[in-house]
């Protein structure tokens, strides 16, 4: 049977003393002698006295807590994201709530609302792909909730934001296939709206043009983030008469799904089609032929994003939003 959770008033009774003065001798008082201090400290460690974090939060209006949304937290990169995230919250004294919204805009804006009856400190944000509006991130301005954006950002709405340079990254993993050969590069890109779906679709575009390879627009299939995404980009492609000889992909799911089915129709990788991800996911040294990829240092976002949100929680009004980028590097492996 669950025993009731000792109070404040339990161990002021047990001393004969106020709850007052045990509330501020556990809040280390100047008024409190260290003799009155050392005995509520060794009652309430025998006790197993916990502080109700509820009641806290409502005399502060906010608690110890970090909420954090992102997409699918099975993803190599949000996963490590976290890991970064959760290791400077907790020397900061704070513990983090991990949400994911499942790719979906309804379940991220529960998220948010949820996170903010829990009366967090602040928020770290990855936006789901199919997220177009942020009427919901503006409740946050409204109710002056700190948040950062990472990895995937809201560019209409001011707030610190962490993102890696998709650009370079794309740019360097296109202008590695042209420098190797090929020159009917296809790019399955991500959704439009999404701001690194269009980072990457630039430095696609950017590395054509400075290697003067027109562009085709046939060789540009929109599609999500997910495998299967992937595997109906690379149908599109086989529909037309030409096939492009190697395949730039807007992250490695999409492109282990194009790597798929590329083998189910025979064809060989890099012989007759070469193909590169973004992202570095473990599954990328796996596969044969081991995948070319851009690698991002996620645990790092996570790291800088979380410090960030600190910053922003201790300097209050007075903080000014702003955004940092980290470099990528090209792994480049058997499939190029």
């Amino acid at each position: 049977m669950r025993k009731s959770q000792v109070t404040i008033k339990d161990i002021a009774k047990k001393l004969n003393i106020s709850p007052s003065t045990v509330s501020r001798a556990l809040r280390d008082h100047p008024d409190i002698s260290a003799k009155t201090k050392e005995m509520v400290s060794s009652l309430a460690e025998e006790l197993d006295y916990q502080p109700d974090s509820i009641a806290q939060s409502l005399k502060k209006r906010r608690t110890n807590l970090i909420g954090v949304i992102v997409p699918e937290i099975k993803h190599n990169f949000f996963s490590a994201a976290i890991s970064g995230i959760e290791e400077v919250a907790y020397r900061a004294g704070y513990a983090i709530i991990v949400s994911q919204s499942n790719e979906s805009y309804d379940r991220e804006c529960v998220n948010v609302r949820a996170l903010i009856s829990n009366r967090v400190a602040g928020l770290l944000i990855s936006i789901s792909q199919t997220t177009e509006n942020s009427d919901h991130f503006k409740l946050l301005e409204r109710q002056g909730i700190p948040f950062v954006f990472f990895d995937r950002v809201c560019e209409d709405i001011e707030a610190s934001k962490v993102v890696v340079d998709d650009f370079d990254g794309a740019f360097n993993a296109v202008e590695h296939l042209i420098k190797s050969g090929y020159k009917r590069i296809a790019h399955l890109a991500g959704p439009k709206h999404l701001s690194i779906s269009q980072c990457r679709l630039h430095g696609y575009l950017s590395a054509l043009k400075k290697h003067k390879i027109p562009y085709d627009e046939n060789l540009v299939v929109y599609g999500g983030l997910n495998e299967e995404d992937g595997a109906r980009g690379f149908h599109k492609l086989l529909q037309l008469d030409q096939l492009p000889d190697a395949l730039f992909a807007v992250n490695d799911p999409v492109a282990i799904g194009a790597f798929e089915k590329i083998k189910e129709h025979g064809l060989k990788i890099p012989e007759d089609i070469a193909l590169v991800g973004f992202s570095n996911n473990p599954i990328t040294r796996l596969v044969e032929p081991s995948l070319t990829t851009v690698s991002q240092p996620a645990y790092a976002v996570g790291k800088r994003a979380a410090k960030l949100l600190i910053e922003q929680v201790k300097s209050g009004e007075n903080f000014i939003p702003r955004k940092e980028v980290l470099k990528t590097e090209l792994i480049v492996r058997d499939s190029t």
